[in-house]
């Protein structure tokens, strides 16, 4: 067997560094922005990025919103339970007379019932397609493609939240039929303060009449109430707590309806 030049080379080689390892080097791989040298993003990264994520402008109508009905609900309950003790109290002794109203005022704290479990839920549906179709929300999880019925479903919240915007505003005006009745019988009871240091004009003529805002029948006894009987009438923790629970539900009816149009 014949031996080449090469192959005597290459053996030589092999005699003379076989005790010798060759290196190795292991490839690192480069640093991406905002990645941590251990391959972690950092916790102040994830925050902002997260922060960028929420629709600000969803979160302050949702908050607002629930706000507002709350207030409208809840103090608009108490309120018609107060207004209905006054009137059987001081102005309809007769249970026939205001029997019509009490239904009323009840049917409408069942109205109230159902408006706060509906907003409620409708208010967190509302939330969460905010956070769905935000931007940054798109840009943090990756873009993607709106279908034809995520489109129609959008636009039908859209159309739904301005009705409601729209039936609210007529809420709100309702809510502030009972603030003028209590504001006018509150400034009748000034006016009877401010003239009982002035002999010449008795306070027994100034009365307020319930009878001629149609709340009770024309018939009601004693259905009015004049000086001293009104002006007590006032006093009461009843009267003054409708009065303004009244005041605090359309303010909130009035939140309720910046937060739709919104």
């Amino acid at each position: 067997m014949v031996i080449t030049r090469p192959e005597m080379e290459i053996g030589r080689y092999h005699w003379m560094y076989r005790s010798s390892r060759p290196h190795r080097y292991h490839h690192v791989p480069a640093l991406r922005g905002n990645i941590s040298p251990l391959g972690i993003q950092g916790c102040f990264e994830c925050c902002i990025k997260c922060l960028g994520g929420v629709p600000y402008a969803s979160l302050v109508a949702t908050i607002l919103c629930f706000s507002g009905v709350a207030l409208f609900c809840g103090c608009g309950h108490v309120a018609l339970t107060g207004t209905v003790s006054i009137l059987e109290q001081h102005f309809s002794t007769t249970a026939s007379d205001h029997a019509l109203l009490s239904e009323v005022i009840q049917l409408m704290q069942y109205v109230i019932y159902g408006i706060a479990s509906f907003f409620f839920l409708y208010g967190i549906i509302l939330l969460a397609e905010g956070f769905y179709t935000t931007s940054a929300v798109k840009e943090l999880h990756g873009e993607f493609k709106t279908t034809a019925c995520g489109r129609c479903i959008s636009g039908m919240f859209v159309f739904l939240t301005y009705v409601l915007g729209v039936a609210w505003l007529g809420v709100f005006g309702f809510s502030a039929v009972p603030v003028f009745m209590f504001y006018n019988i509150w400034s009748t009871c000034e006016v009877i303060k401010s003239l009982q240091t002035n002999v010449t004009v008795p306070g027994d003529q100034i009365c307020v009449d319930i009878r001629q805002y149609g709340i009770i029948p024309w018939n009601a006894v004693p259905g009015k109430a004049c000086g001293p009987i009104l002006e007590n009438i006032c006093n009461t923790n009843e009267f003054y707590m409708s009065y303004h629970l009244f005041i605090v539900a359309c303010a909130g009816a009035g939140a309720t309806v910046i937060a739709l149009i919104d």
